[in-house]
C-alpha cells in the first residue's frame, strides 16, 4: 500500500486532488483506494491536509495517515509553519509547488524531491478561482511524473470524471504541462 498526504491551504483544492488521485488509481485497476480530508477549523488560507491510500488489494484501514510514502505540498510557505517531514517516511518522496528546480530545494534528510512551478502553470492555463491560482491539477501532473504509481493517462481520466467541458480541457492542459516541467532529484 502507498500512502499519500496532501498539504495545502483552504481553497487550493487539496481535498479534490486527493479524490481525483483515488478515482484515477481505481480507473487504472487498483482494487484498494481511499481518500479522506482531515477535518478541523479549516477556512480559506488555513493549513489543511487530505490523504489518499492506493493498494492492489482492498483497503480495510481508515485511520489517518501518520507517515506517508509521498507528501504533496501545494504551498511551499507551509514548510515554514507545518512540520511536513514529520508526516513523511524517511526515504519518501516530497512533491512541491515551487519556482525552484528539485536540486535547488533544500530539505534535510533522505528524501526524493520533485518540484514544479504549479502557480505559473495554473496562471498560464487560467486556473484561477476568486483571484487565486488553483494548483492542485498541476501537482497531480507532477505526481504522475514523479510518483511512479498512477499514470498520466489515468489521472486525465480521473479529471474527466470530476470535471466537464472547458474546465476539463484547461485542467488537462495544465496537468500535461506540469508533467513535462517537473524536475526530480533522487534520494541522497
Amino acid at each position: 500500500m502507498q500512502e499519500v498526504i496532501w498539504h495545502g491551504r483552504g481553497g487550493q483544492g487539496v481535498v479534490v486532488a486527493a479524490q481525483i488521485l483515488a478515482e484515477s488509481a481505481y480507473l487504472q485497476g487498483f482494487k484498494g483506494v481511499t481518500s479522506a480530508p482531515t477535518f478541523g477549523p479549516e477556512r480559506r488560507g488555513a493549513p489543511l491536509t487530505a490523504s489518499t491510500r492506493i493498494a492492489n488489494e482492498p483497503i480495510r484501514m481508515f485511520s489517518q495517515i501518520e507517515r506517508a510514502d509521498i507528501a504533496v505540498v501545494l504551498d511551499a510557505s507551509l514548510l515554514e509553519v507545518v512540520d511536513i517531514l514529520a508526516s513523511l517516511k524517511e526515504g519518501g518522496l516530497i512533491i512541491i509547488n515551487t519556482q525552484l528546480k528539485a536540486d535547488e530545494v533544500e530539505i534535510g534528510g533522505c528524501y526524493g524531491i520533485a518540484a514544479v512551478d504549479a502557480v505559473a502553470i495554473a496562471l498560464k492555463h487560467r486556473l484561477i478561482k476568486e483571484g487565486a491560482p488553483i494548483v492542485n491539477t498541476p501537482l497531480l501532473g507532477a505526481f504522475a511524473r514523479a510518483g511512479d504509481l498512477v499514470s498520466l493517462e489515468y489521472i486525465e481520466k480521473g479529471l474527466r470524471w470530476k470535471l466537464s467541458g472547458g474546465a476539463a480541457t484547461a485542467n488537462i492542459l495544465a496537468l500535461n504541462a506540469a508533467f513535462e516541467e517537473t524536475t526530480i532529484k533522487n534520494k541522497s
